[in-house]
């Protein structure tokens, strides 16, 4: 069972996907948010062979949306629609802060901050 981890963002999106056995996240890439980025990303779950799609809920640290969670999720949602592949959120609070932390900020951040979203998912379905 593999999944795909989704860090939406206006500009970029980071994109990771786990092991087969659902236990262990991994960066996978990092796609501009530009107008093919459905389509790029449905070609990547057919390719991988993703079983469910889990998409980072942007929210404040008031638990609140914050400006690109509506957008976030509409996108997660059209992509499951496309697809027809179940989509769970999860919180993604500080992952970017913390994918920057464990190495250089550099063009694969937003692919980190995927994985870490993806593991929190993986570690709390256990």
């Amino acid at each position: 069972m593999r999944y795909i981890g989704i860090d939406y963002g206006s500009k970029k999106v980071g994109l990771a996907v786990s092991d087969e056995s659902g236990r262990v996240a991994f960066p996978l890439q990092v796609i501009s948010n530009n107008k093919s980025l459905l389509v790029e990303i449905a070609k990547i779950c057919e390719q991988e062979k993703i079983v469910k799609i889990i998409c980072g809920l942007s929210l404040d640290f008031s638990g609140q949306d914050n400006p690109i969670a509506r957008e976030a999720q509409n996108f997660c949602n059209q992509l499951s629609a496309k697809i027809n592949l179940p989509l769970d959120f999860e919180n993604e609070v500080l992952t970017s802060v913390f994918a920057g932390q464990t190495m250089a900020r550099d063009r694969d951040l937003d692919a980190r901050a995927a994985a870490l979203i993806l593991q929190r998912y993986l570690d709390r379905k256990k």
